[in-house]
């Protein structure tokens, strides 16, 4: 079958016959590895910048974006006009890393684009298609660059599938990887939160590197999230990556930005580290930098670029497509002001949640940075839990700074146990709504948006009814078929 023919499966009459014969295929003969495709039953047959239309005729409202990569959007106008100036051109299609117009044309837009400490002395690295494959790069580059093997990552982050993206993620053992506290108010991993949480951080950090006996050398360098996605929305407090980035400047480790789902305007700045103002010395890219095609790169401080030639390789390293689609997409988010667009509609579409959720007892806390949002379900009736409010300001730019933090610690109220069953529900509660919605953080109880750039108001208005709605229907099932509650009406009846 072609795959024109396979799309026009998905017309209409023949629906339900196609969703249900597809779905069965896959279940049959994909891997056990799949994830998305367990949670989201549909598939896909068109789409069009927030919309997607299943095989089974209904359309969805896509919040998941392909985990961000979408930028612009399903098949935005510059991005196909892109992509078939390429192909109606004869250019080759995979080159290598040969010198090409598109590449130059790339390389040139990205560069425009990069923070000001970082663009006038920056070299770029084409990696392999896939975000994971430039973390490898990062890691393999910077220990190059120092002579030195360790890494230094955070707790809840999020790097790539591969051996040393895992192990900076806290999966594989084999590579020398120390684990620092990652800042966050809800869960303050010291119990105090907010600024005093940031600040005591920051001096964990110092002491491990300073103090002689500690068993950390001074490692090759730090790689962290601006904003950790997977691990749940949590935006870093801007005052301590300030912090961060002077530690390791201070004892010349390089600093690793991972920017692959945070870049290209997603929390409302072109790149995530543009909050705080600090320049770091790798910047990790990929996702929207394809605009959705397989793109990866790294960008790093020219005095760290001293490797041999084929140090890092792989085939397919000159998608041409793929840069003349990442090309068009960073112009048209730089040209539009879309990065500022996305603090202020993600600032709205913030307030509006807190508003619509923050008296429920499931929702433990409404968090995010432009359109990058969160929301944690927490079981509302776990035992010897004191109640923890959605927090009302969440300020990510909160200070880390010693010299100017608060004396004595916040106020801090215990959470709630996370409730993966609950943000599970919520999923497919949104889903049965036509919305697309990922799960994330240490338990997958945190519901995700990542909505395009291109979102108009009125779609993202629609967006936080149908996940409101769906937030609240659940709570409803919840206190009703909760045994501890005093309105109990049994068991909760399963359906599919």
């Amino acid at each position: 079958m072609s795959v024109t023919e396979s799309v026009a499966e998905g017309l209409p009459g023949r629906a339900p016959a196609v969703h249900e014969g597809i779905l069965r295929r896959q279940s049959a003969r994909e891997s056990s590895a799949r994830t998305y495709a367990r949670a989201l039953p549909i598939v896909p047959v068109r789409a069009r910048g927030l919309t997607i239309e299943g095989a089974d005729g209904r359309r969805y409202l896509d919040c998941l974006s392909g985990a961000g990569a979408l930028a612009l959007g399903h098949n935005h106008p510059v991005v196909l006009e892109a992509v078939r100036g390429v192909l109606d051109s004869g250019a080759p299609l995979s080159v290598l890393d040969l010198a090409t117009p598109v590449k130059d044309a790339f390389i040139t837009e990205l560069f425009r684009t990069l923070p000001p400490g970082l663009a006038g002395r920056a070299r770029v690295q084409f990696c392999g298609p896939a975000g994971t494959d430039a973390v490898e790069a990062a890691l393999k580059l910077v220990r190059v660059a120092t002579g030195r093997t360790g890494v230094l990552a955070f707790t809840g982050a999020y790097h790539g599938m591969t051996a040393g993206a895992l192990a900076a993620s806290g999966g594989a053992p084999d590579v020398q990887v120390t684990r620092l506290p990652y800042p966050q108010d809800y869960r303050c991993p010291f119990g105090i939160g907010g600024p005093g949480g940031a600040e005591t951080a920051v001096r964990w950090t110092t002491s491990l590197l300073d103090d002689p006996k500690s068993g950390v050398p001074l490692p090759a360098g730090m790689i962290l999230e601006p904003v950790q996605g997977e691990g749940g929305v949590i935006p870093a407090p801007d005052g301590w990556l300030r912090s961060m980035r002077r530690i390791t400047q201070d004892r010349s480790v390089p600093l690793i930005a991972d920017e692959v789902q945070t870049g290209v305007g997603r929390t409302g700045a072109f790149w995530a580290v543009e909050h705080s103002g600090i320049t770091p010395d790798v910047m990790v890219l990929s996702k929207a930098i394809g605009g959705s095609l397989p793109l990866a790169v790294i960008v790093y401080r020219d005095d760290l670029d001293v490797w041999h030639p084929g140090a890092h390789a792989g085939t397919f390293r000159g998608n041409q497509l793929a840069m003349a689609a990442g090309t068009a997409t960073l112009a048209h988010v730089r040209e539009n002001g879309l990065a500022a667009r996305a603090a202020d509609l993600g600032s709205r579409m913030l307030t509006r949640l807190r508003d619509d959720l923050g008296h429920l007892a499931c929702v433990g806390e409404v968090r995010g940075r432009g359109l990058m949002i969160g929301v944690e379900l927490v079981d509302p009736e776990a035992d010897g839990s004191a109640p923890a409010p959605v927090s009302a300001t969440a300020d990510p730019s909160a200070t880390a700074d010693p010299s100017s933090a608060p004396s004595g610690p916040e106020p801090f109220r215990t959470p709630r146990p996370a409730a993966p069953a609950l943000a599970a529900a919520v999923q497919r509660e949104c889903l049965q709504r036509g919305l697309i919605v990922e799960l994330g953080g240490r338990h997958s109880a945190v519901v995700r948006l990542l909505p395009p750039l291109t979102i108009s108001d009125e779609q993202a208005a629609a967006v936080l009814d149908r996940l409101s709605d769906a937030v609240a229907a659940v709570a409803r099932d919840h206190t009703l078929h909760d045994p501890r509650h005093p309105r109990y009406h049994g068991p909760a009846r399963r359906t599919g």
